[in-house]
């Protein structure tokens, strides 16, 4: 199982007064079989990034605590993670920076393996993510959160299996460093998650293999050879594609395409800009749009920014993981 690599001047000894874990943010660019017909189903592609990201300090304390944004949540992980390392939970947590909840950024899984991680540092033991997702609930259908807070970067999984095990990383590129993300965030509406997110893939018609198949052609031979040569328009343009089929798959449980009528107008004014790469993460409601560089990412903001309920974040993809550090 891979593990949250060592980093210079990083210890694991169990002594530490307190832990730091940064984590990075992701967006999920799309499922590739929904099929499922020749034995794993899902499988994913996604994207690390500098930010958001979940921040967050463990120290040593009398009794479990949590304080800052989402601390039942951190809670709650705090003491599901003890359980399963066999150690105390008289841990202190703060959140010093959160990762929007329900907006498409994987905020539940980095936030989960952040708690979990910081408390086995706390206590001298290895941190394997994989272990955990089934106690955190995580990785439940996508593999890139785990990959994301291992080793960031471009990320594709290979589906489950009956196994129950988490998907398999399958491949995983460098995001190329001039490459930007402008992601469009809109603050005033959540995505489907939770039960509801589980009723809709019940419900959800079968997804044709013919469909699955092009989906997995145009990931192999269009996206990652273009993200391996640094072309980005051949790479936005191949999620674009998936997020179209995707994106209308799943558009009787979020309302349309995209889940934000806000976030699906600027990403029409993006795509009649000529933008070739943009989208939605999940369930949304965040959007992006894919720039090959800061400048380009930046007059891109400038035409779409006015008053109202969208903000807009200039965002690098993320080619390492989750860091954790004593203090």
């Amino acid at each position: 199982m891979a593990e949250v690599p060592q980093r210079t001047g990083e210890t694991a000894t169990g002594t530490a007064a307190g832990v730091r874990v940064r984590a990075p943010a992701r967006l999920h660019f799309g499922f590739l079989d929904l099929n499922g017909g020749l034995g794993r189903r899902f499988g994913s592609i996604g994207l690390a990034l500098d930010a958001p990201a979940v921040q967050l300090v463990a120290r040593p304390a009398k009794r479990v605590a949590a304080t800052g944004p989402e601390a039942e949540r951190v809670r709650a992980n705090l003491l599901a993670a003890a359980s399963y390392l066999d150690v105390p939970d008289t841990v202190a947590v703060e959140v010093e920076e959160a990762i929007p909840p329900h907006a498409g950024f994987g905020s539940g899984t980095q936030l989960a393996l952040a708690v979990a991680a910081a408390l086995a540092r706390l206590n001298g033991q290895p941190f394997a993510p994989a272990d955990f997702a089934d106690v955190l609930d995580r990785g439940n259908r996508s593999g890139v959160g785990l990959a994301a807070f291992t080793e960031g970067g471009l990320i594709v999984d290979g589906g489950r299996d009956d196994s129950g095990a988490p998907p398999p990383v399958i491949a995983r590129l460098p995001y190329p460093e001039d490459w930007r993300v402008v992601l469009i965030l809109d603050e005033a509406m959540t995505g489907v998650h939770g039960s509801r997110e589980t009723e809709a893939f019940r419900d959800l018609p079968p997804f044709e293999a013919a469909q699955a198949a092009e989906i997995c052609r145009i990931v192999l031979m269009q996206i990652l050879p273009a993200a391996a040569t640094a072309e980005p328009t051949g790479f936005g343009a191949g999620i674009t594609e998936i997020q179209k089929r995707i994106g209308d798959h799943f558009a009787p449980h979020q309302g349309g395409r995209y889940a934000s009528p806000a976030v699906a107008e600027a990403l029409a004014t993006i795509a009649q800009s000529g933008v070739p790469g943009y989208g939605q993460s999940s369930w949304g409601p965040t959007g992006f749009a894919l720039m090959p560089s800061q400048a380009e990412a930046e007059r891109l903001v400038a035409s779409l920014a006015r008053p109202g309920r969208l903000r807009f974040v200039i965002a690098r993809g993320r080619n390492d993981g989750a860091s954790v550090t004593d203090l």
